[in-house]
Order: C-alpha cells, then structure tokens, then sequence
C-alpha cells in the first residue's frame, strides 16, 4: 500500500525527471525547487533542508575541483598534452595517446576540466592532418567520463556512491576501491573507441578544411565613406538606423589608424573605412542605404597596428558561463568587454544573421575579436574554451613538483587511513593556493557552483526517497517484476536503468536518485550493497547516448558538429560493451 508520503515523493521526483529533460531550467534550480516542495510538504524537516551542502561528498566535490584546477594551473596537463603532437601521424596512435592522458587525468581531476585542457590540442591535430574533428572529440569526451570510473575522485557518482556505503556499513568506498571493475571497463572502452568506435561516427569536416569552423573574411567587409554619402555626419548609430540592413559596425579606420568596436555615438566623415559584419546581400542592402562602397580586395587587416592590436579567437560555451540564456546584446559584449561577435555555431549550423539576438547555449562556437593583450582573459572571464593549442604556461612550470607533492600526500593521507577524504582533499587544496599553485582569485572560479547546489539540495531528497520508504517500495518492484531471474540479472537491470538515467539527466542527480533503490534491491534479495552500488557508480558515469547526460558530452557537441543523434553511434555499443565486461567483474570483485 502506497502512503500519502510515498506519493508525494514520487510525484516530486516525476516533475524532477521531467524538468530535467526539459532542460528548460538548469539542473542546480530544478533541485533546489524539489527541496523546496518536500519541505512544505512536510517530507524534510525544516532544520534538515541545507544539510546536505555540509555532506562529505559535496566537500570533497568541491575540493576535487579546486584541485584539478590547481594541477592544470602548474602546467602538468599542458606538458601532457604537447607530449600528443609529438607521437605520429597515425590516426589511432593519436586518439589512443589522447584517450589515456584524458582518461588518466580524469582519474584525479574533474573530467571536464581534463577534457577542455585536451580538446584545443585535439582540434588542432584534426587541422594539421586535414581530418575532421568528429572523429577526435567524441572519443576523446567518452574517454574522459571512462576514466572517471577508476577512482574515488574520478567522478562525483562515485563519491556519492562511497558515502551511501559509509551510511550502510560505516565504511566509504577508499579512495582505489572503484580501480578494479573501472579500471577493466576503462580499458576495454578504449579499445573499443580507438580500433573500431572512432570509424562509426560521421566525417564532417569543416568548409574551410584547416582554418576551422570560421573563414573570416566570409563575414567581414570594408565600405568606404565618399563624398556625398548620406552617412557623412551622421553617428554609426545614426548609419545603422539610416539602413534597413542586418549590419553591425565592428570597427572603422580613419587615416590609417583602427579604431576597434568604436562607440555608436562616433560621428562618420568623410573617407572613413568601416568595418560591416553582414552577408552579401545585406551588404548590397547597406550600400544602397547609405551610398557607401565597397572597399575591394585591401587584405582587410583585422588585426590593426601599434599597441592596441585586434585577434581573432574561437572559443566554445562551457557549462556555467554566465553567457549561458544571454544574449550578446543584453551582455552588452561591445560596451562592457570590448569584444565583437562576428560569427557563432551551433552543432553543424552556422549563425551569422542577428547574433546580437541570439541566446547562448552550452557547446556553441563563438568567433570572437577583441584586443591582443586581454582577450584571452576576457574570453576565460565568460566561461568559454578557447579552440585553439595554447602556449604552455611558463610561469607556472616550475609548479609541477610542488603540485604533484601536495597531492601525493593528501592520497598517501586517505590511503594510509590518517584522514578522511574530504578532510584531506580540502587541505590540498588550501596548500595548492598558500603554495601559489592556483591564484587566490581563481579558487572560487574553479568550483563548478551548479554542481555544488545540485548536490547539496538532492541529497535531502535522497534521503527523503529512503526514510519514506518510497526506495524500498520500488526495489521491490523491480525485484518482483525480476521474477525468478538470477542475481547477475538483477544486477544487469539496476546497472542498465542507472545507464538510462544518466543518458538523459544529470549523473549525480541520477545516483542520488538509485543509490538507495540500489541498497534497497540487495537487502529485499539478501545480498551484499556493495555490488550494487558498485554497478551504480559505473551506470552513472556511462552517459554515452546523448549529448545532454554530461556535460563532456555537451562540450563538444558545436566544435565536433555533431547531431543529437550521432552519440548513440558509438556510445550504444560501448554501454553495451560496458554491461558485458561490467557485470562479471562486478561480481568477480565484489561477490554478492
């Protein structure tokens, strides 16, 4: 029988799962308003709703992050990665060297933050050997979530999982106790990926062939201010008004100095050159308008002389920029950083008309341009990744040792049994800033906040799915409708229906929510949790089918151009690959 508590449960959980796959609210809010709805509904004590943000597996998130920021900081990461450009022309030598630096750093490090590191180095292998980039980064994303399978911190499914063990047995997962059965999958996977994933997955390469998603001259042109035109006098403001062409004013040269991203109350004269973003028929459109014409083939310097020069930058939206639901007008980019937009790609289209208007979403491709000397940081600022091989940082070079020794004694810490994870981590992670590791002011910029009220506010809810008895009353459920099946079956199904979830909401939403449908279903069967739990943590990092499960996934769905339905090419034969090697070595290593 079905209590009114159980009811309300579920039915918060339903309008979550929805919400979620909406995506029309970010993960972080739908939680916070499922927290909020069991709170009025009286399901969570009032006193208990924040409770989880003190959790240890949201300190050690939290950490974790920091830390891997820190190791990127010291220049680890980035000597790894030149250490690519180096191994060969060979297709699969290269995706099999970028899939073990990925799938290692991702081990220890967020998984996205390893990727966003590789991902230029991986774009820019595609361009020097004229391949497309689809064929790099989709084995270069699943590899990174594989990897986070190997370890405690690997991943946070698996810090959650550790500490719905600790709640059950008193004893968390340690911190190498996932290696074994990841460690098998991690492997297998990228076998898979390197010899025969990689030949399933489309070969879109890009028009411009090496020069990236973006030929710049095909969205900029120059028209020259005559005697006579009506834009003589007037404000560019007042010239864009004049026009009924979709045309932005990106800069003007006047007696041979660039004036880039010019205010719009910059009055227009006569022999003044500017700067249009527009296609060929909006241009025709301005001309007339304006009586302006056409500048021909100059070698349009966008770059500009003397001190302030102007770059070119692609960069892609990562997950938490504050671009995100924005728009360039509304961000006012022009006016307050100084940056122009002059193209952006989404999946395999290309947006050049009224970019202004144009929210941003995760994983679109920006073409920037803004000032030499600050763009990087501005562009870094806006939570976007440049598309492009960086320069190692030499100042943070001989950081390396420093940080590779703070982190090795936090892990001989947690291993030697001195200290508990997130005591441990959350040390390094101080000791990283004291040691001028990471930057002071880059510590609350490396946290990735969304995850951190995700956590916090779910695992209230989690609880709430126990202590009401709604998780006991589904595993029974499964266990009944699982009938006479053998233990590696009911293993199989809990594993399969974590994969599902993790293929359509967020991973840790997704082991919060099974975790303790998992306990549930070995204690209804009399079996051990730990190997359902085990099969948890590996179905939640398994979100290879869809591009909205992770955000690695997410990331490069613009650079690679991939569709929706690209992912499942490849990652719907390594889940299955993975629930074949899984489930054994599951049962192998932690018997039932």
């Amino acid at each position: 029988m079905i209590t009114t508590e159980q009811h309300f449960v579920f039915g918060t959980l339903t309008a979550v799962l929805i919400l979620f796959v909406w995506g029309k609210f970010r993960h972080d809010i739908v939680a916070l308003l499922a927290l909020f709805a069991l709170v009025l509904l009286g399901i969570i004590d009032p006193t208990d709703a924040f409770s989880g943000f003190g959790h240890p597996a949201v300190i050690t998130v939290a950490a974790v992050l920091v830390i891997g920021k820190a190791l990127e900081f010291s220049g680890l990461i980035d000597l790894l990665g030149r250490l690519v450009t180096k191994v060969g022309d060979g297709l699969v030598v290269q995706l099999t060297t970028l899939c073990i630096i990925v799938a290692v750093a991702s081990a220890f490090m967020n998984n996205v933050g390893a990727l966003a590191i590789l991902m230029p180095v991986a774009i820019h292998l595609a361009r020097s050997h004229q391949r497309p980039a689809s064929l790099y980064l989709m084995p270069l994303a699943f590899a990174s979530l594989l990897g986070g399978m190997t370890t405690l911190i690997g991943t946070p499914p698996n810090i959650i999982v550790a500490e719905f063990r600790a709640s059950e047995t008193g004893v968390p997962f340690s911190l190498f106790e996932f290696a074994p059965v990841g460690g098998v999958v991690l492997v297998s996977g990228v076998i898979f990926i390197v010899l025969v994933g990689w030949r399933l997955l489309p070969r879109r390469r890009s028009e411009n062939g090496e020069d990236g998603l973006f030929q710049v001259e095909d969205y900029l042109s120059e028209v020259e201010v005559p005697e006579g035109s009506v834009a003589q006098g007037l404000s560019i403001r007042e010239v864009m008004e004049h026009s009924k062409a979709e045309v932005a004013v990106l800069g003007l040269v006047r007696d041979g100095e660039h004036y880039h991203a010019p205010p719009k109350g910059m009055a227009v004269r006569t022999g003044d050159i500017l700067v249009l973003e527009s296609d060929a028929e909006q241009l025709k459109t301005f001309t007339t308008d304006t009586g302006t014409q056409l500048v021909g083939d100059t070698g349009l310097d966008l770059r500009g002389k003397g001190k302030h020069r102007v770059a070119i930058m692609e960069a892609v939206v990562m997950a938490g920029s504050p671009l995100f639901g924005r728009t360039a007008s509304s961000l006012r980019l022009r006016s307050r950083y100084g940056i122009n937009l002059l193209a952006l790609a989404r999946k395999e289209q290309r947006i050049v008309r009224r970019l202004d208007h144009v929210e941003f979403q995760t994983g679109d491709v920006l073409l920037l341009q803004g000032y030499e000397e600050n763009l990087s940081d501005v562009v870094a600022g806006l939570g976007c990744l440049p598309l492009a091989t960086r320069e190692l940082r030499i100042g943070y070079k001989r950081k390396v040792p420093l940080a590779l020794g703070i982190f090795g004694l936090s892990i001989t810490a947690v291993v030697a049994g001195l200290l508990p994870v997130q005591v441990a981590f959350m040390m390094a992670a101080v000791a990283m800033v004291l040691g001028n590791v990471l930057p002071l002011k880059r510590v609350y910029d490396s946290v990735d906040w969304p995850v951190i009220v995700l956590l916090g506010a779910m695992i209230p809810v989690g609880q709430a799915l126990e202590t009401s008895g709604a998780a006991g009353l589904v595993a029974g459920m499964i266990q009944h409708s699982a009938g006479a099946l053998p233990p590696w079956a009911l293993l199989t199904i809990v594993l399969v229906i974590t994969m599902f979830l993790s293929d359509i909401i967020n991973n840790a939403a997704t082991v919060v929510l099974m975790a303790p449908i998992a306990i549930g279903v070995a204690k209804s069967a009399g079996f051990s949790v730990d190997p359902f739990l085990m099969a948890v943590a590996i179905g939640g990092s398994s979100a290879f089918l869809t591009p909205i499960g992770h955000q690695s996934n997410t990331l490069i769905m613009g650079p690679g151009g991939y569709r929706f339905s690209d992912y499942w090419r490849m990652g719907l034969p390594l889940e299955v690959l993975i629930v074949v090697v899984g489930v054994p070595m599951i049962l192998w290593v932690w018997p039932l």
